[in-house]
Order: structure tokens, then C-alpha cells, then sequence
């Protein structure tokens, strides 16, 4: 297991007191989190900075607004940021407060944000 399970118990309170429906999915080494057939938040650990990594969906008005907080990044995989995603570090989420404000704006962005096109089996 590459990522912080403690981060993911995290994620999986606050959705189940939420009553969120969801699932996880080991993906890349990490852990996604879906909701509604769309990815949700994840866990990611980065091997450069050796830490783990928040990924939220937010969208790209709230991601202009949380690029102002501590921790938070454009998530960059490769060279391109991803329009309306973030990484946050460890020092961005370490509260329970801070924890909340990106998983709200997740949940917030979810009913707006398209589900990705299903592969179709060979």
C-alpha cells in the first residue's frame, strides 16, 4: 500500500457521515474515491517529494480560490496541469477543518463534473 491509510479513513468518515454513496479503487499506486461514477478525491503518494498528496476535484472556479490556501498545488502529473483538480500537501490537510474544506468542495463540485467514458471490453 503506497498511500496514508489514515488519510483514507479520513475520507471514507466524512462521506460515510455524510451518507454519501461511494467506493474506492486502488489506481496508480494510490487510492481513488467515486462518487456518482466520477472521481471524487484521492490519495497519491509522490515519490519526488516523498509525501503524500491530496487529489481534489473541485473544479476550476474553487481551485482558483484554494490555490491561495497552504499546501495547495495545480495537479500536475505530467507537465500540464489538470484544469480543475489540486494536489494539496500534508500541511494543507492536517486539520480537521482544512480536511473538510476540500472534501466540501469535492462534494460540491460532483454533480457538476462529467463522468469519464466507460473502456469498452475487447
Amino acid at each position: 500500500m503506497a498511500y496514508d491509510q489514515y488519510t483514507a479513513d479520513r475520507i471514507k468518515n466524512f462521506l460515510e457521515t455524510r451518507k454519501v454513496d461511494y467506493y474506492a479503487k486502488s489506481m496508480m499506486g494510490g487510492l481513488l474515491f467515486m462518487v456518482d461514477e466520477k472521481m471524487f478525491c484521492g490519495i497519491h503518494y509522490d515519490k519526488k517529494k516523498q509525501t503524500d498528496l491530496l487529489m481534489a476535484r473541485i473544479g476550476e472556479d474553487a481551485a482558483e480560490e484554494a490555490m491561495q490556501k497552504e499546501g495547495c498545488h495545480p495537479m500536475d502529473f505530467t507537465g500540464r496541469p489538470m484544469k480543475g483538480y489540486v494536489f494539496v500537501t500534508p500541511d494543507g490537510y492536517d486539520s480537521e477543518e482544512d480536511m473538510e474544506y476540500y472534501l466540501q468542495k469535492c462534494l460540491d463540485f460532483n454533480p457538476l463534473a462529467k463522468a469519464s467514458k466507460k473502456r469498452k471490453k475487447k
